[in-house]
């Protein structure tokens, strides 16, 4: 396992041309900080494939910064994914983010030859052997539908067993489920890193929300401060960019890895958090 930290950011496709052109900004403001890649969401089922390749692809070949897309198996069948696979290795990208994916909205079941994430990680090894460096998820305080936290704790030890060289979590912001989780997975004798997500503090309201849907608690006391500022937007960016440094700080003190900044498709709430902890440019 490398000493050498990294730093990266998080980019979501947009659905406008308008919505594009301000990523690739905020990307070229970033890439002045020279983190160590950005990486691109894909949407459920695969919804945004093409502007997930295009937008990678941009990033990699214009902005010059590494880019690695995320890649889900639910929705998609192995052709699909050794084509996709194949744009990218003769792109010459070189690290994937592999997800099981989340299903569309409407679909009971999962459909595609993979089910889960450990599947795409050994399926991608398989078609491209050591080409791409694999990222994979972490969710310090569990994913919301792992039946309990010891499932939970395996599966991720399946992943890593499959072939995976790196981890990036869940957002949380409780620095001890971070260090509690990669504790429980060093003692199954999984050594690759695990880089905390982190999600800066913005807008309270769509936080809670988003927070509540994918299990990333917010503390009863940061979300009672956060309450009090009610519609105060300064106020709750300040107390959400102390709260989210200091988190910060604790965990590159205790021996997170780096850090992975949830960007939001913003340059400033990630670079005002990177300042703060007088990171590397």
């Amino acid at each position: 396992m490398s000493q050498e930290r990294r730093y990266s950011f998080e980019f979501f496709p947009t659905k406008t041309e308008a919505g594009h052109e301000k990523l690739m900004n905020v990307a070229r403001q970033l890439a002045t900080y020279n983190p160590d890649f950005f990486s691109c969401t894909y949407g459920a089922g695969g919804s945004t494939r093409d502007r997930t390749l295009n937008t990678v692809l941009q990033l990699d070949g214009e902005i010059k910064v590494p880019a690695a897309p995320h890649l889900s198996c639910v929705g998609d069948s192995k052709a699909e994914l050794r084509d996709l696979l194949n744009l990218y290795k003769d792109a010459g990208i070189k690290r994937i983010v592999a997800l099981r994916g989340d299903l569309p909205s409407g679909m009971g079941m999962a459909s595609g030859e993979l089910r889960y994430a450990n599947e795409l990680v050994s399926f991608i090894r398989e078609e491209t052997g050591d080409h791409f460096h694999i990222e994979v998820a972490a969710y310090p305080e569990m994913h919301p539908q792992a039946r309990n936290f010891e499932d939970d704790i395996a599966n991720f030890a399946r992943k890593a067993k499959a072939g995976a060289d790196s981890a990036i979590t869940q957002y949380f912001f409780n620095a001890d489920c971070y260090f509690y989780f990669v504790e429980r997975v060093r003692k199954l004798g999984i050594e690759i890193p695990i880089v905390p997500g982190i999600m800066p503090i913005t807008n309270y309201s769509k936080l809670a929300r988003f927070s509540d849907a994918c299990g990333a608690e917010i503390p009863r006391w940061v979300r009672k401060q956060l309450e009090a500022y009610g519609d105060d937007t300064d106020s709750i960016q300040a107390y959400g960019e102390q709260v989210i440094t200091e988190m910060c700080e604790r965990l590159l003190q205790g021996g997170a890895p780096g850090l992975h900044f949830y960007s939001m498709n913003q340059a400033e709430p990630s670079l005002a958090i990177w300042n703060n902890l007088k990171l590397p440019r």
